[in-house]
């Protein structure tokens, strides 16, 4: 009984992780999202490279806000990423994705 406690609980935390952000992603606001990105583009290319790390630039709105929010959620993975996406709000979060997919990548 306590195992299926314990998966009640992830699966409360994330949808309470996935509910707000996703909830807030198409009133994104692109000035704020550039301003908030100066941490993102250290890693993440601007020209939409991939260079081993995942390109965000183009991505639609909703599959960044989903993916953060899994990251905030202790879903996905990785611990820089886990780190900086609990740093964000979810309006933060809806800026940062709107800002990510209004540049187009460049063509190869």
């Amino acid at each position: 009984m306590r195992v299926g406690r314990a998966v009640a609980l992830v699966l409360l935390v994330a949808a309470s992780a996935f509910g707000g952000a996703a909830g807030a992603w198409a009133e994104g606001d692109k000035e704020l999202g550039e301003y908030l990105s100066s941490e993102c583009v250290t890693c993440h290319q601007l020209s939409g490279k991939f260079d081993g790390i995942p390109v965000i630039v183009g991505l639609p709105e909703q599959t960044l806000v989903h993916a953060l929010g899994e990251y905030r959620a202790k879903i996905r993975d990785n611990a820089v990423m886990r780190a900086i996406a609990v740093k964000f709000t979810d309006e933060e979060i809806a800026a940062l994705a709107a800002y990510f997919n209004s540049i187009t990548p460049e063509t190869q």
